[in-house]
C-alpha cells in the first residue's frame, strides 16, 4: 500500500527541504515539508528564485546572465521505494563589461556565488 501511494510512509511524511545557499530572499530558509506529489513543482519554483536573483544582480552591475540552468535531483525512498524530487541545483554564468572594473567585479562576486545553490531534502 505504501509503494502505490495509498498510504504515505513515515519517511515521505517527515521529509523536509531546506535551502543550502546564503541568499536570504529565497524560500525554504527554514526546513519545511513538501508533499511528494508537489515536490517537483515547488523545488523548480524555488530554483527559479535563484535564477531571478542572478538576473537582478547582473542587471544591477551592468552584467548579463549568459546561461542559467536548473537541475532537479531525484532519489528513491528507502522505506516505500517511490522516487521523489530530492532537491535542485542552479548554475548561472554572468558576463560583466570588459573593463578592469568588470573583471574586478567578477572576481569579487565569485565567492558569493560559488557552490551557492545546492539544495537537498533533509
Amino acid at each position: 500500500m505504501k509503494r502505490s501511494g495509498q498510504v504515505e510512509c513515515e519517511t515521505c511524511a517527515n521529509r523536509e527541504y531546506k535551502d543550502g545557499s546564503d541568499e536570504v530572499n529565497v524560500s525554504f530558509k527554514s526546513a519545511a515539508h513538501i508533499d511528494p506529489s508537489a515536490a517537483a513543482t515547488k523545488v523548480m519554483a524555488h530554483e527559479q528564485e535563484h535564477v531571478s536573483n542572478a538576473n537582478r544582480k547582473a542587471a544591477s552591475k551592468d552584467g548579463e546572465v549568459l546561461n542559467a540552468t536548473v537541475t532537479l535531483k531525484t532519489a528513491v525512498c528507502p522505506e516505500c521505494g517511490r522516487s521523489y524530487v530530492s532537491g535542485g541545483v542552479t548554475n548561472t554564468a554572468i558576463k560583466y563589461p570588459a573593463t578592469s572594473y568588470g573583471q574586478n567585479q567578477k572576481s569579487a562576486d565569485y565567492p558569493e556565488f560559488a557552490g551557492k545553490n545546492v539544495d537537498y531534502a533533509g
